[in-house]
C-alpha cells in the first residue's frame, strides 16, 4: 500500500478530469489524494507525488510552477504551452533539478504512433496537409496534436532537403487555406458529437498516403494518462510529448 504513487489531479470536475480520477483510482499502483477544480486553493496538493493538470491554458502555468516550487511531479494535457511559457517552465525547474515534468499534447497511444507514421512519411511526399476535429467545447485551435504534427512533419521535410509545400492559392481573404504552422497547412473543425480526431494527409504525382487516428470516448486517453504518471519521477526536468518516454 505505502509503495503506491500518490497523484493529485487538478481540474478533477472536467471531463478529462474526471475520467482521470477514475483511472488512477482503478490502478492498483496509484493512490488518489486529491481532486482540484480549476481555480481551487492548491495548498500542498493533498500530499501527491505526482499532478495531473487538466485545466485551461490561462491556468496551467500557474498549476505547474506550484507544483515545481513544491517539488511535486506534473504531468500535463492542458494545451497553450508555446515556446515562450516552456522556456520559463526550464528556468523553474532549473531550480528544482529532482522534479519532473511531462507536457503530453496528446496521451492517445494510436495518436503518438499517428505522429510518428508521420515523420516517417514526410520525406517522401511533396504535399501534406492536417485536418483535425474536436467537439465545439475546446476552446483552442488548432489543437495542441495537431501543431506538434506540424512541427515534427516540418522538421523531417527540413532535414530531407524538401522546400516548400506546393500551393498557387494568391487570394484568400476568409482563411479557407487554414492555418500554417511552420508551413504546414492545419485545418481545425469543431462539431457536436465529435471527441478527438486527426488526418495527416499526403501527397506526391499519382498517389496519397492518410494516416488518420480517432478517439471515440476519453477514456481512450487514460492509459497514456497513466504512463505519465508512472514514468515522469524517473525523468528530471522537462519532456514534451509522451512518447520520448515510450521510444517512439
Amino acid at each position: 500500500m505505502s509503495n503506491r504513487i500518490k497523484v493529485a489531479v487538478v481540474g478533477a470536475s472536467g471531463r478529462m478530469g474526471s475520467a482521470a480520477c477514475d483511472a488512477v483510482e482503478g490502478a492498483n499502483d496509484l493512490e488518489l489524494v486529491a481532486r482540484i477544480d480549476s481555480g481551487d486553493d492548491l495548498g500542498d496538493l493533498g500530499g501527491a507525488q505526482v499532478a495531473v493538470d487538466l485545466t485551461v491554458p490561462d491556468a496551467s502555468p500557474g498549476v505547474v510552477a506550484h507544483c515545481v516550487d513544491r517539488g511535486v511531479h506534473a504531468v500535463v494535457g492542458t494545451t497553450g504551452w508555446d515556446d515562450a511559457r516552456l522556456a520559463t517552465l526550464r528556468e523553474q525547474l532549473a531550480e528544482h533539478p529532482d522534479v519532473g515534468v511531462l507536457i503530453a499534447p496528446n496521451f492517445a497511444i494510436g495518436a503518438l504512433l499517428m505522429m510518428s507514421f508521420a515523420r516517417q512519411a514526410a520525406p517522401f511526399y511533396e504535399s501534406v496537409e492536417i485536418v483535425e476535429t474536436h467537439h465545439p467545447d475546446k476552446v483552442d485551435a488548432p489543437s495542441g496534436t495537431a501543431a506538434r504534427t506540424a512541427r515534427i512533419v516540418a522538421a523531417a521535410r527540413e532535414e530531407a532537403g524538401l522546400g516548400e509545400l506546393p500551393d498557387a492559392t494568391t487570394s484568400d481573404p476568409d482563411g479557407a487555406r487554414g492555418a500554417s504552422v511552420e508551413g504546414i497547412p492545419v485545418h481545425a473543425l469543431r462539431i457536436r458529437g465529435h471527441v478527438a480526431h486527426q488526418e495527416v494527409t499526403f501527397g506526391a504525382v499519382g498517389e496519397a498516403l492518410t494516416i488518420r487516428h480517432d478517439s471515440f470516448d476519453r477514456v481512450s486517453f487514460m492509459p497514456g494518462v497513466l504512463e505519465g504518471v508512472r514514468r515522469v519521477g524517473g525523468h528530471p526536468g522537462l519532456t514534451v510529448g509522451l512518447e520520448q518516454y515510450l521510444g517512439l
